[in-house]
């Protein structure tokens, strides 16, 4: 048996290096999958390549009725929502505050923090009538950053959507505490996905130079793989994992030891 045997799992963003690791993760462990991106293609062909009951619905996690959508979804087509991950997100420009663009600023809070905070909106009523049904609410699974637990030079305003995502997170954590609703956050670092290839790509550098430039100030001296902040996603919303709620999951080499 796996550990999300018969789990209706609902991951943004899932086709991209987190999500689409995540969806593995759970189709593996049992899961029943409610897929969404904002990639309809790419969506689909992950669909196709699991072995799981899966529903998928592209859109734009800044639009507020896709997150209304996926989570009727998930009631209509599995008849619960057990685990949500959200995890859809952008970064912005490597500059300095002032030379970020206003609307490439909005735009990273329209999506790294409202599409956080619209999913939670919609996804915590449907996990709270879960509980006063049959006493099994769920988790939710916030990806935010180690940009969230510290300053980011250079990514100001992803930093301070990060730290809302955490900030949501620990508010809605206590809010719901007693409602059988558990929600943490997943703090990577820098992770290998098409986010650190488009940063070496455009330093100019050889692969191994930009990658040392980037993880200048990490103990273990190198990014994090996929697999090693799934398995911390699939940690957190275990249901095993009963008695944890509110926390925030450094996945990060080091970086908040020293």
């Amino acid at each position: 048996m796996g550990r999300f045997d018969g789990a209706t799992v609902l991951i943004t963003g899932a086709a991209g290096g987190l999500g689409r690791g995540a969806a593995k993760g759970f189709a593996a462990e049992g899961a029943r999958l409610v897929l969404s991106d904002i990639d309809e293609k790419a969506l689909a062909e992950l669909a196709g390549s699991l072995r799981a009951e899966t529903a998928i619905l592209a859109g734009n996690i800044a639009d507020e009725k896709l997150s209304e959508d996926l989570v009727r979804l998930a009631a209509e087509k599995f008849g619960r929502l057990d685990i949500a991950i959200n995890n859809a997100g952008i970064v912005q420009s490597f500059v300095r505050l002032p030379q970020v663009d206003s609307d490439e600023a909005r735009r990273v809070l329209e999506i790294d923090l409202l599409g956080v905070f619209y999913a939670m909106k919609h996804q915590i009523p449907q996990m709270e009538r879960q509980f006063k049904s049959d006493g099994k609410g769920g988790a939710i699974v916030n990806i935010a950053s180690v940009a969230g637990l510290v300053g980011a030079p250079k990514l100001s305003v992803y930093a301070a959507a990060k730290h809302g995502v955490v900030g949501l997170t620990k508010s809605a954590a206590a809010e719901y505490a007693t409602k059988g609703i558990r929600i943490n956050a997943v703090c990577p670092a820098h992770t290998r996905t098409a986010m650190v290839d488009s940063f070496v790509r455009i330093s100019g550098a050889p692969e191994a130079e930009a990658l040392a430039e980037l993880t200048r100030g990490v103990p273990m001296k190198r990014v994090a793989e996929v697999d090693e902040v799934v398995t911390a996603i699939l940690f957190a919303a275990d249901p095993a994992n009963s008695f944890m709620t509110g926390n925030t999951l450094a996945v990060d080499g080091g970086v908040g030891a020293i």
